[in-house]
């Protein structure tokens, strides 16, 4: 009887720490060296309504290189994967090629969103 109820604990404490919602990726790839400005949801906010009170609480904004063969990848968790954004922006230069850019969101691994453009990309889900 002990061993049923240390297996019925164990069952209990693996299902307790398996993590809730869904695996979200971005990635970011570029036809050549390039640094880009990235906007990106990193945790789910509650509502539409406190994300627009405090965006950055929920989301990043940041300068990445990006070059071909060498992706910008970054992954989190979202309850409602609709939340998901990633707005890309070059940074190129007169006199440099466009970057072509391309960028895609994956929901548990099946690809979701994407977008290619020379100079600047978005991806999103459905909430916004």
């Amino acid at each position: 009887m002990a061993a049923a109820a240390s297996v019925i604990v164990g069952q209990a404490t693996a299902y307790a720490q398996e993590p809730t919602g869904h695996q979200v990726r971005y990635t970011l790839t570029s036809g050549g060296a390039y640094e880009f400005d990235l906007f990106y949801l990193t945790t789910q906010p509650p509502s539409m309504e406190a994300f627009n009170a405090d965006a950055y609480a929920y989301a990043k904004r940041e300068k990445v290189n990006v070059a071909p063969g060498a992706p910008w990848v970054f992954e989190t968790t979202l309850e409602d994967p609709n939340w998901a954004i990633l707005q890309v922006s070059s940074t190129t230069r007169g006199g440099q090629a466009a970057p072509n850019a391309h960028c895609d969101i994956a929901v548990d691994g099946a690809v979701q969103s994407e977008h290619n453009d020379p100079y600047n990309v978005r991806c999103q889900l459905g909430q916004w």
